[in-house]
């Protein structure tokens, strides 16, 4: 049970004095009856709630598709730099963040939500969650570089869990990771002898960017989506 006016406020319908007032004024129907009470006690996913004529779909979680734009952090604030949260205003009430990160050059496929739970899930390092990027570079790959990739790469103080380097030619690769570790991919490149020049993630577990969506661009996650993103529990 949830009081009508923290509810409303929930979903964005106007701060909670706001939505008191409209209350109050008699603008909002619980089961077809005007309700004036604002701590009202309602059943949020089962009762029918109407304000304004206009039907209310309650919405606790939500999850959002970004096409990442270059030049964004992936976080929730930043003092110099514009963030992803800051390219889809319109949920920043449900309190989103980003699960996990890209760096602020990388472009492409970033999950937002404010489902803790599947975030942790789907950045538990035991679940080893592939994310697959495509990439221009400088340099030459070698099929020893490709080895290098499939037993794992020495970086900083640790090595990388075999990764998947698929080479497309004309300097356009495919790289393919179980982690996410600090410019991890453009590291991995370095080691072989590759510079970075490009960089986008295209895959995120069973997720894969919608082609239709330009930079910035972002969706509602479809419930086949979801529902392979809540069974990444399944992935050894």
């Amino acid at each position: 049970m949830m009081r009508l006016d923290k509810m409303l406020a929930h979903m964005n319908y106007g701060s909670r004095k706001e939505v008191k007032e409209l209350i109050r004024k008699g603008y909002v129907l619980v089961n077809g009856k005007i309700i004036i009470d604002d701590d009202y006690k309602i059943d949020e996913i089962n009762d029918e709630i109407i304000i304004a004529n206009e039907t209310v779909n309650y919405k606790d979680k939500v999850y959002i598709m970004l096409n990442k734009p270059d030049g964004y952090i992936s976080s929730c604030f930043d003092k110099i730099y514009p963030t992803v949260i800051d390219l889809i205003s319109e949920y920043n009430y449900m309190n989103i963040f980003p699960v996990g990160r890209l760096d602020k050059d990388t472009h492409g496929l970033l999950l937002i939500t404010n489902d803790g739970e599947l975030a942790h899930n789907l950045l538990s390092p035991k679940k080893h969650v592939e994310k697959k990027y495509y990439l221009k570079y400088e340099g030459i790959i070698t099929f020893e570089s490709i080895k290098k990739f499939e037993e794992g790469i020495e970086i900083d103080d640790y090595k990388t869990l075999p990764a998947k380097l698929i080479n497309l030619g004309c300097n356009e690769a495919y790289v393919i990771i179980k982690e996410g570790k600090f410019h991890q991919v453009k590291k991995m490149m370095e080691k072989i002898g590759c510079n970075v020049t490009y960089l986008k993630r295209i895959e995120f577990g069973s997720l894969k960017l919608d082609e239709n969506l330009k930079e910035g661009e972002y969706r509602l996650l479809t419930l086949e989506e979801l529902d392979k993103l809540k069974n990444i529990g399944d992935i050894d």
